[in-house]
Order: C-alpha cells, then structure tokens, then sequence
C-alpha cells in the first residue's frame, strides 16, 4: 500500500472566510505544524504577534514560502519583500506581521519547536474551533 496523501489545495477545509487553510492535518503530517494562508490585496488584518510564552502556539519558529503574490514581512522595523522563491524563517521571539501586496499573496507556513517532537494543536484538526486571532504586539 502507497503511503502517500495528494489533494488539491483549493479543496482543502479553511476558516476565516477562507484564509487560512488546514493543509497539515488534510495531508496527515504529524511532523510540523503547516496551513496555507491566502490573504487579499493590502488586506490588514494579519496581527504583529511572536510565538514567545504567553502566544498563541507559543515555541514555534515559522517558515514563510509564497506560491503566488507578494508580501511584506515586517520584523522590528525592517521590512522584507516575499514573493515566490524568496523565503523568510522567523525566530519565536521575533514579533512579524504580514502586509499582502497589491495582488494579494498565497503562501504556505510551516511551524515547529527546535528540539521538540511536534504535536498539532487542537485548533489544526478539521473540523476544529479556529483559533482566536494574537492580540497586536
């Protein structure tokens, strides 16, 4: 038997009215934490927030890949331009936020805990309550 999961993307179970999408648990991986986010031309609602104690998933570094569109990743100050092939780790301290370009972006976000075995919070499961949105930092 192949053990393999293969699904389109546009298929898969979202919440907030399609943002965010549940790719880890639609695929099965127990490995790292991973949602597709596909956020609307200069859309501002994407919160400046850090995964320290006291965060929502607190422990996890990200990892920032865009499939489509641009965005800019602000971290203290700085601002950094992702688009596809360019791609941003972001430590678990570090505050960042995320500004979609002009076209919007779509970009698929791995997360984990260096040093630690992974284990999905509740809210990656389908069917799950999402998670409240990080309060701005």
């Amino acid at each position: 038997m192949t053990d393999a999961t293969i699904k389109r993307v546009d298929e898969m179970e979202t919440f907030y009215e399609g943002m965010v999408t549940r790719a880890r648990a639609e695929l099965g991986v127990q490995s790292w934490g991973m949602q597709v986010f596909d956020f609307p031309p200069a859309w501002d609602g994407y919160p400046n927030h850090h995964h320290a104690e006291g965060a929502v998933d607190p422990g996890q570094e990200e990892l920032y890949m865009p499939l489509a569109g641009s965005a800019t990743l602000h971290l203290d100050g700085e601002k950094h331009r992702l688009e596809p092939g360019i791609w941003a780790r972001v430590g678990i301290a570090q505050p960042r936020r995320l500004m979609p370009g002009p076209e919007g972006v779509q970009l698929v976000v791995i997360g984990g805990t260096p040093g630690k075995a992974f284990v999905p919070p509740a809210w990656t499961e389908l069917g799950a309550a999402p998670p409240s949105m990080p309060a701005w930092t």
